[in-house]
């Protein structure tokens, strides 16, 4: 029986349509300043991510998890006695950072007009509600998607869920972006294709082996590229 047509279109936001890891390690080298005195840059990345990665659970994906990671890797590295005025640094900085503006990535804009002329487009992104609503604000492309899903984890049931949702069902569909671990696997998993954007700064949590073998993977340089491989899909 014959595949059906492919009618969604499932984007990822951060580091697939705008900016979102360099400033996460903009941050990061400044939060090694800080904490110079107490700990070599290396030995502080390792254990911030540590605890990143350990409050993953608690606190989810986003810039609020990352500043409170900061904070308890700063209290740990100085034996509990971090300074005020570091605390009240990281705390600035985390601020700054959600009040950064958004810069869109090349071709975001172009691809998604295009498509959407002929798709149905579907914003999935993970991260913190409040954040991600105005980064979809600020980016200008809102719009141009039918529906826009922000979730605490991207998993095949996600995939699954959303594509039923606001799609024909995930054999029908096709996710977007720069995580191999989050964007593409667990939606080849789901049934539906799945296209690698790589990314010069894809957080490390997020990578992951891509499935070589799999009919439904694709690799893409940027997001230019993108309308071709659709029209290309459909074609058969």
């Amino acid at each position: 029986m014959a595949a059906p047509r492919m009618t969604t279109i499932g984007f990822d936001a951060d580091d697939t349509l705008w900016q979102n890891e360099h400033f996460y390690q903009l941050t990061q080298a400044r939060f090694a300043e800080l904490l110079g005195d107490h700990a070599d840059p290396q030995d502080l990345s390792a254990r911030l991510l540590e605890a990143e990665k350990r409050n993953l659970r608690l606190y989810g994906f986003g810039i609020k998890g990352f500043t409170l990671s900061m904070i308890e890797t700063a209290i740990e590295v100085t034996g509990g006695r971090a300074p005020s005025s570091v605390i009240a640094a990281i705390l600035a900085a985390g601020r700054e950072m959600l009040e950064h503006p958004v810069e869109t990535l090349p071709h975001a804009r172009d691809t998604l007009e295009a498509l959407a002329a002929t798709h149905r487009l579907v914003l999935i992104t993970k991260g913190d509600l409040f954040d991600q609503e105005r980064k979809v604000a600020q980016s200008g492309l809102g719009e141009l998607f039918e529906a826009v899903e922000i979730v605490s984890d991207k998993t095949q049931s996600t995939y699954e869920r959303i594509f039923g949702r606001h799609g024909d069902g995930p054999e029908a569909a096709m996710m977007v972006g720069n995580s191999m671990k989050s964007d593409v696997l667990p939606a080849i998993e789901a049934g539906s294709w799945g296209v690698y954007v790589p990314h010069d700064l894809t957080w490390s949590v997020e990578h992951g082996e891509a499935p070589q073998d799999a009919p439904r993977f694709r690799q893409i340089v940027d997001l230019g590229e993108l309308p071709a491989l659709v029209e290309a899909i459909a074609r058969g």
